[in-house]
């Protein structure tokens, strides 16, 4: 069943779930939100499959790590650093995978 409210974006960037809405969700419970354009979706972390959020951890680095260079803010380094930094990375992400 769909369940409908309307809420306000606070001045803080907070936005209300209303009581009959968060009825089934406990303090402290992660939220996974999605924007495509105006819309916006949450989503219970505890729903989502392991791999899905490590894959989604990965992504939310890499996005950082794009906006830090686009503004600038990164690390000169040669090409052996570079290339070993790639190895460890992809060790990792191996890892994840499993």
């Amino acid at each position: 069943m769909v369940e409908v409210a309307i809420t306000k974006l606070s001045s803080k960037g907070q936005i209300v779930i209303p009581s009959h809405l968060r009825k089934d969700f406990k303090i402290g419970e992660e939220l996974l939100i999605l924007k495509n354009n105006d819309q916006m979706i949450l989503q219970r972390m505890k729903n989502i499959d392991k791999k899905f959020k490590e894959e989604l951890k990965i992504a939310l680095r890499t996005e950082k790590a794009l906006k830090k260079y686009e503004k600038g803010k990164f690390k000169q380094k040669s090409a052996e650093e570079f290339l070993k930094e790639i190895e460890n990375w992809l060790d990792k992400l191996i890892i994840v995978r499993k």
